[in-house]
């Protein structure tokens, strides 16, 4: 069984079923994922888009899906019995299942951390209880786990599987050789709706204040297009931009500059060593119960990595489209500053380990499963 509840899980997931194929091409998967999992033949139980939500307040409206999730996926464990439960990320839905499934004495390896490191470090008793093993993807983890006497193995990041690692050019790849801002609103309905009308704004005063700029807004798998274009659509003629779906990858690699959501797209655009502003924006009761509950100093996982404020992060109410135009300017007219990043960026991207995080936690799957 294997368990991803967002876009960016779905996609890592698929990529872990392909590398343990290739060790045993018998294998069979069920459970919960979306097309990039459904593409490696896992046999989808329950369709991770109907649960994924951003934020505390926000997964009430989601409460009925989330429970019908739940049932069937329950159901599927208590028929078939696999022989190893496989969970991603999605912490709160995770940790239940791990539960449920020790119930049948089935294994569980736990493909990327929650961030109790972050908030909510109570999480970890469930962990150490429920997970007889956290393969993990952020090169600190490692000794926060051994720290709690959790079994665990630093695999490196996925990302690095699959992102470019060469240099990024200075300037766009556009035929005239314009700079390019991305616009990278994340990969969740929700965050759309949150993100891209400011970021949009925001472009639109950039466009106003430096000459020959260029903007490419990203629709992330899972999401709407005709959605998205419904928000670019009043910009058409006002500034040079256009939309692009899929893997971000191309994407990045022409980006002079992104706005970015807070989230896996951040650490994205730092392994492609593009400087960013990152917005964050939930509900307000989302935000305030998260204020409260967060330890840590940054929301960026580039700036978590790096230990300090590598490029701007505008939370909340100071994420308005004066704010962020300001914050791009601030880095795109100082070559200095431009630099400075990237560099910091480029010492992320050295920490994350090297390519094949997939093959590793593979190898640690399978070793579980025939251990079992």
């Amino acid at each position: 069984m294997i368990i991803a509840g967002e876009t960016s899980g779905d996609q890592h997931g698929a990529r872990l079923v392909a590398a343990m194929r290739k060790i045993d091409d018998t294998l069979e998967f069920f459970g919960i994922g979306g097309p990039s999992m459904e593409r490696e033949g896992v046999e989808i139980v329950v369709d991770a888009a109907s649960l994924s939500v951003v934020g505390i307040t926000e997964v009430f409206s989601r409460a009925a899906g989330i429970l019908s999730g739940l049932s069937a996926i329950k159901a599927a464990v208590a028929h078939k019995r696999p022989g190893l439960a496989i969970l991603i990320d999605f912490p709160d839905f995770n940790l239940h299942m791990a539960r449920y499934v020790k119930g049948f004495s089935i294994p569980v390896l736990y493909y990327i951390s929650p961030q109790v490191w972050a908030w909510r470090s109570g999480r970890i008793k469930k962990i150490r209880k429920y997970v007889d093993r956290m393969a993990v993807i952020l090169p600190f983890e490692k000794g926060f786990y051994e720290g709690h006497g959790v079994p665990v193995t630093f695999v490196g990041h996925p990302l690095m599987d699959h992102c470019f690692a060469g240099p990024v050019k200075r300037h766009s790849e556009m035929p005239d050789g314009r700079a390019a801002i991305g616009l990278l609103p994340g990969s969740r309905p929700q965050e759309v709706v949150r993100n891209l009308p400011v970021m949009l704004a925001a472009g639109s005063r950039l466009n106003r204040a430096i000459s020959g700029l260029a903007f490419v807004v990203s629709v992330a798998p899972g999401i709407d297009p005709h959605t998205v274009w419904e928000y670019v659509r009043p910009y058409i003629g006002v500034m040079d931009i256009s939309t692009a779906a899929g893997e971000i990858g191309d994407l990045l690699s022409r980006c002079t500059m992104a706005i970015a959501a807070s989230g896996t797209v951040t650490l994205e655009t730092a392994i492609y060593g593009v400087p960013m502003v990152i917005v964050y924006h939930v509900s307000p009761v989302s935000y305030l119960l998260g204020r409260a509950l967060i330890r840590v100093d940054h929301i960026g996982l580039a700036n978590i990595i790096a230990g300090e404020r590598v490029v701007p992060e505008l939370i909340q109410g100071e994420a308005t489209p004066e704010n962020i135009a300001r914050a791009v300017k601030a880095i795109l007219n100082d070559p200095e500053l431009y630099a400075e990043t990237r560099s910091k960026l480029w010492m992320v991207k050295d920490q994350l380990g090297d390519a094949g995080a997939s093959v590793r936690t593979a190898g640690i799957a399978y070793s579980m499963m025939k251990k079992a």
